[in-house]
Formats: structure tokens, sequence, C-alpha cells
């Protein structure tokens, strides 16, 4: 029995394709660890959220493509602010970033703040400490 060799050579026309495009952009593309082998196999980077934007940040690229959720585009765009950064899946989402609203936070800090904040950066960007929060001595 002979391979399918007609679906390996799309798909390598494929990559070629997006390789071409980035390249022809100047633009990279960062894959998270849980995307799918085909789309880490072509990703420049590949590793965890905020590796990946700290990564992106060191390259000379002016686009940086990223295939996470929303909350990573954020993060590159906060720590890359000069360069354009794109979410091909705009309403990726994370539904352990998406448990905390900028709200709740305030409501909760009023409830129970007893000091500073504790950060994780998986959550949007809106929910994160001011600088206040950050430098208020005890």
């Amino acid at each position: 029995m002979k391979p399918a060799t007609g679906i390996i050579d799309e798909s390598k026309d494929l990559r070629d394709k997006i390789k071409t495009m980035l390249h022809d952009r100047k633009a990279i593309l960062l894959a998270h660890n849980y995307q799918r082998p085909e789309v880490q196999d072509i990703a420049d980077l590949c590793g965890d959220s905020l590796e990946l934007s700290i990564k992106a940040s060191q390259t000379d690229a002016e686009v940086i493509v990223v295939c996470g959720v929303h909350f990573m585009a954020e993060t590159a765009s906060i720590l890359c602010p000069d360069k354009k950064v794109l979410l091909p899946v705009f309403d990726a989402g994370c539904p352990m970033a998406d448990m905390i609203t900028a709200e709740k936070l305030r409501k909760k800090k009023e409830e129970i703040y007893a000091g500073n904040d504790v950060t994780y950066l998986q959550r949007p960007p809106e929910t994160m400490p001011g600088q206040e929060d950050i430098s208020r001595p005890n």
C-alpha cells in the first residue's frame, strides 16, 4: 500500500507558504506548548505564555503572530510595544484567565485587602495590580 503523498505534499506546500509569508513580512510565529504538533513544527518559538513574549521581545521581528489565547497576545503587546501583534483566532480564550475580571478583583480587594497583590501572569492585563500595589510599603 502506498502512502497518501498528495496529503503530505499539500501539507508541505502550506508550511512553505506560511514560512515565506512570515519571512516576507518580517514576522515570527509563536506557538504555545499546548498547540498541535503541526503548528509547533512551523513556529519560530514554542514555549509557555510569558516565555514566548519575552523571547519575542528579543527578536528583530516587526510582526508577532501568536498561536495561543488572547492574554498571550496582550502580554506580547505590552512587552513588545514597537511590534505589531496578531492573534489569528481573536476570541481564543482561557477558562482560568476568564475566571477573574477587573471589577471582581476590585471588589475582592475591598473585602479582604491586607497588603500587596501576588499576581500570576495568566490573567488579563486589566486585572493586573497597578504600580502603587507593587511599591506600597507594609
